[in-house]
């Protein structure tokens, strides 16, 4: 891999982890377009520009983060739910919403990788699909709830099991699922930039364990280090502009023109695909 294809990746990564155009859908077209193939390099350099993200999310987020933790530390009645302070409920509904993914990840991971190696064809599928659900969440207006239910919780995070498949967008399946169970836009958006952190570190283990089988040397033997440097830089440097200007857009509601966008980058993805 060459030092700006890495850092090209890296963009692509930092950009579309946040905006709902799906950025596992943009680094499949990516890595098509660069001639990469599905070997231990490539995964290698996957998890560290999803680890980059990972990072953003934690410096844009840092005061939602240490929200959560002093009020689980802090003195409040454990017996029922209505006794728990905010922070606790929203760390409990994270951990519920976490449920659907592990057990896709746990049961059903090798079936992923199959569907990863499946070429365009599904990734611009699933991006048309994940157009669908935003135009549908920007026309439906329901009434905003107060607060996220761990009921809610759940099936967002449904939503993020879904978002697996290459090309379905994992922000913009939970944003748009969140909106149409009418969910304030404010909250909606920093659940589900948090709620994604767990999944992502527990699939970079798993993924670093099939790199150890295989070698680390071995793994990164086509990766220099300025080259994984460069393109880690690159996702976490975009990631915190994406990520707060996410946060921005979704408080807006305008989503619509990534449905647009998505709409067209899924056409030509399966006009590549049958080609």
């Amino acid at each position: 891999m060459e030092w700006f294809e890495a850092i090209i990746l890296g963009l692509v990564q930092g950009l579309t982890e946040f905006l709902p155009v799906s950025s596992s859908g943009h680094l499949a077209i990516g890595q098509a377009l660069f001639g990469m193939d599905d070997g231990a390099s490539n995964l290698a350099f996957t998890v560290l520009l999803h680890v980059a993200t990972v990072c953003s999310t934690l410096v844009i987020l840092w005061k939602e983060i240490v929200w959560i933790f002093k009020d689980l530390f802090a003195k409040q009645s454990w017996r029922t739910y209505s006794g728990l302070n905010d922070g606790t409920k929203f760390a409990i509904n994270i951990l519920i919403s976490m449920i659907p993914i592990a057990i896709v990840g746990f049961c059903f991971k090798d079936k992923v990788e199959e569907v990863f190696g499946s070429g365009l064809l599904i990734v611009g599928l699933m991006l048309l699909v994940t157009a669908g659900l935003l135009a549908f969440s920007y026309f439906a207006k329901p009434r905003q709830k107060e607060s996220l239910s761990g009921w809610h919780a759940f099936i967002i995070g449904i939503a993020q099991a879904c978002a697996v498949m290459p090309g379905l967008s994992r922000s913009g399946s939970t944003i748009a699922t969140g909106l149409l169970l009418g969910n304030k836009k404010e909250m909606l958006a920093q659940f589900s930039f948090l709620m994604v952190i767990p999944p992502i570190l527990g699939e970079a283990l798993l993924d670093i364990k099939d790199i150890l089988e295989v070698g680390f040397s071995q793994a990164m033997s086509g990766i220099s280090p300025l080259t994984a440097i460069l393109g880690f830089l690159a996702a976490f440097i975009t990631g915190c502009f994406a990520c707060k200007w996410m946060i921005n857009i979704v408080k807006r509601g305008k989503l619509i023109w990534f449905a647009v966008y998505c709409t067209i980058v899924g056409a030509v993805a399966i006009i590549f695909g049958l080609i």
